[in-house]
């Protein structure tokens, strides 16, 4: 029997992809991120009556803040905003890349990157007929084309 290649072999199946951020107000974070991107709340897992319950059920504290997020058409990964007491020491070193849908011409671009900073995002950098380059109201960075 020939040895097997990584490309043969599967290590994990998943059922999905996910993304933490840590933020300083998680309640902010997740306004922005609704209105951005049309991101909703991730329905409470079963048999859990309530958010708060399910978070105590996993020995955390309901009360330290956090909003878990989910995009209703599946195309981009659900988002859980924990707030944390400590300032982000710096860049990310992971960021969204966030494609329009349809074929966006950079006027497309252009004007979402303008809508998305009179919701909160700070433009940090265009790199014209490719992408911009904003930020989230706490600084995280994505990519927009």
């Amino acid at each position: 029997m020939p040895a097997a290649t990584v490309r043969d072999m599967t290590i994990a199946t998943v059922s999905g992809v996910g993304l933490t951020l840590d933020c300083a107000d998680a309640d902010r974070l997740a306004d922005f991120y609704r209105a951005a991107f049309g991101y909703a709340d991730q329905p409470v897992p079963a048999p859990f009556a309530t958010r708060a319950e399910w978070v105590a059920s996993v020995g955390d504290d309901p009360d330290e803040g956090g909003a878990w997020l989910c995009h209703p058409a599946g195309v981009m990964p659900d988002l859980f905003l924990q707030q944390v007491p400590e300032p982000r020491p710096g860049k990310l070193r992971l960021h969204l890349d966030v494609s329009l849908s349809g074929d966006p011409d950079w006027s497309r671009v252009i004007s979402v990157a303008d809508a998305l900073v009179a919701i909160g995002a700070t433009r940090l950098a265009d790199f014209p007929g490719r992408w911009v380059v904003p930020a989230d109201p706490e600084g995280n960075e994505f990519c927009l084309s």
